[in-house]
């Protein structure tokens, strides 16, 4: 895009914008330097026209900084293009100059202060921090001579008019005290600089001289358009070839004889010197444009889901500490779970206090066998069980064969180390992949400990797989393999079996709180990409460890909270529960036929339990 001729126009500085954009899209994500990717980018100085027997001065770097500042020049130089070719004589066409004048400014100015630490080199002329700086100022003062231009063709007040005038006037006195003494610059560039100082403070002169008449202060009024004729002169005298001031003089003369004419027949007001007239104040309305990428508002990065491998490497880490995180509050929470149900279990609760007629099923046993038949019973397990074996040894041929590919890959690139040697300059496996070994010889102890836990979840089956299978059974079987026990019909409505229904339903509602807070955890998505990304830019490192600990807990220390939250209110719940129920068994009429017939009850909860566990 930068190398070919562009228009003065806005879509070809759109090119350039985008182009700029993608620079600093994908700077921190390769490698640009001499020793890693070696790009050379060369760049002409824009002022220098060479000599008689060489070209003019260019500068090739292997630097994407030194590419960025270049094209944010010709981005300021080619906004400042387009700014001048605009037709002055209507809104439109003033608000557009407007615009890119302060475009041009802001790209000069940021590359004023951002160009010696890109290049860490002395620029060429014409991208230095002396030049672009005049350059800036230059364009805040065509910016500031458009809303002049504005203002005066809106008919705005003199008063404010000539303010906007005296301050172009300023700009453009202080670019050329600026650019006074160097040679940098095309020749023609300090004349109309003059010239412009000139013209500006005359027009200013000219409106505030209406305002002293509109005042009545007549002996103003023509010292100020005295001001202004001289200036004006000076001007055709001196920089007739850049400038035409000739409709300016005509109409400054007029008003000057015109006063003069009033002032000698009517008012004989005296006229003061020009040094003891009143500064004209200042009004500024415009400012350099920040240079904020996305510079374009139809960027598309190119690049968007490659980082750099300190980012991946970051990322891996991160993604590691959030799987340990979140396994370690979920296995937390369902730890509590089974620790809850077990103790229920064991209490034969609900059971016990729904089981007052002693001869039918209780609702929650009811219940539970319509989830465990829904589910598939003992036939859904018989079958987890049985696939097991293959499960395994497709997860470790997989393994394998991915570590077998990492040994390959590192052993090609050992031997091409060897051959080319210091030419040769790609990364060594051994360090491009550590994050994947570390990552392989994770999985290689998950797949150990799964062969052990697999084992465990055998013989656990095995021991509770009859009950499992009486819960699979019709209600009228399920409640023959039930012992009929003597009523307990004392202990309905009493006070101790509303304290441990309300206690339970409790404890149910806190597990229903934890499963939304597991669902709540798992759910939660977060790109730590740009966050490594910036860290990268802004200090050459990262600190993976203190990064990722700061977003950790700024994303999941709610929830963590919430873990434990749970956890004390069920350690709470649980000791009521064992407290009321012991208070119920003291109750309760105790007999064989009841003891056997709850313990019938408690092994149908338990095996319940462990079903739903090992789904």
């Amino acid at each position: 895009a930068t190398g070919r001729p562009l228009d003065k126009h806005e879509s070809s500085l759109e090119v350039l914008l985008r182009y700029y954009d993608q620079l600093c899209s994908i700077e921190p994500k390769f490698p640009f330097t001499e020793s890693q990717l070696c790009l050379t980018f060369t760049w002409k100085d824009a002022f220098d026209k060479g000599s008689l027997f060489g070209g003019s001065v260019k500068l090739g770097m292997a630097s994407l900084g030194y590419e960025k500042s270049c094209v944010l020049f010709n981005i300021g130089a080619l906004a400042s293009q387009i700014a001048s070719e605009q037709n002055l004589d209507n809104d439109e066409g003033l608000k557009t100059a407007a615009k890119f004048y302060q475009l041009a400014s802001g790209s000069f100015a940021h590359l004023k202060d951002t160009v010696l630490s890109a290049l860490n080199r002395e620029p060429t002329v014409d991208i230095s921090p002396d030049t672009v700086g005049t350059l800036s100022l230059i364009m805040l003062a065509q910016a500031q001579e458009v809303f002049f231009l504005k203002a005066t063709r809106d008919k705005m007040k003199d008063a404010i008019i000539a303010k906007l005038a005296n301050q172009a006037a300023d700009y453009y006195g202080d670019a050329f005290k600026q650019c006074q003494y160097k040679d940098t610059l095309p020749k023609e560039v300090f004349p109309v600089l003059a010239a412009k100082h000139c013209i500006m403070q005359a027009n200013a002169e000219y409106h505030q001289s209406t305002l002293a008449k509109q005042q009545k202060k007549f002996g103003e009024e023509i010292g100020r358009l005295q001001h202004a004729a001289e200036l004006v002169k000076t001007v055709a005298s001196r920089y007739d070839e850049y400038v035409n001031v000739k409709d300016l003089s005509d109409k400054i003369s007029r008003a000057l004889t015109a006063a003069k004419k009033d002032n000698d027949f009517i008012y004989h007001d005296r006229v003061p010197d020009v040094k003891d007239l009143e500064p004209i104040g200042k009004g500024t309305l415009v400012k350099p444009t920040p240079v904020h990428v996305p510079l374009s508002q139809k960027f598309t990065d190119l690049f968007e889901k490659m980082v750099p491998l300190a980012v991946q490497q970051s990322m891996n880490l991160y993604n590691q500490r959030k799987a340990d995180l979140i396994n370690r509050s979920i296995a937390q929470m369902r730890e509590a779970t089974n620790l809850a149900n077990g103790a229920l279990a064991s209490l034969n609760l609900p059971a016990a206090i729904e089981d007052m007629s002693g001869d039918s099923i209780p609702q929650s046993i009811l219940q539970k066998s319509k989830a465990v038949i829904e589910q598939g019973g003992v036939h859904t397990v018989d079958q987890l069980i049985k696939d097991l074996p293959e499960l395994l040894q497709r997860n470790k041929e997989i393994l394998d064969e991915s570590l077998k590919m990492l040994d390959e890959e590192e052993s090609t690139d050992n031997d091409l180390r060897k051959k080319f040697t210091e030419r040769w300059q790609r990364t060594p496996s051994n360090e491009l992949y550590k994050p994947l070994r570390a990552e392989g010889g994770n999985f290689r102890n998950i797949l150990d400990k799964a062969v052990a836990a697999d084992k465990l979840v055998k013989e656990r089956y095995h021991s509770h797989r009859d009950t499992i299978s009486l819960l699979c059974k019709p209600e009228a079987e399920l409640n023959a393999s039930i012992p009929s026990a003597n009523p307990a019909k004392t202990l309905q409505g009493s006070e101790v079996v509303s304290v441990l229904k309300s206690l339970l339903a409790n404890l149910e509602e806190v597990k229903r709180e934890r499963e939304q807070v597991e669902n709540d955890i798992k759910s939660v998505n977060f790109d730590m990409t740009s966050t490594f990304l910036m860290a990268l830019a802004q200090d050459g490192a990262i600190n993976e460890e203190v990064i990722s600990a700061t977003e950790l807990d700024r994303i999941y220390g709610s929830y963590t909270q919430k873990v434990q939250d749970t956890l004390k209110k069920q350690e709470e719940l649980l000791n009521s529960i064992q407290v009321s129920h012991q208070e119920f068994s003291k109750m309760k009429q105790s007999n064989s036929e009841a003891n056997l017939r709850e313990e019938v009850l408690k092994n149908l909860a338990v095996a319940n339990d462990n079903f739903v566990e090992l789904l």
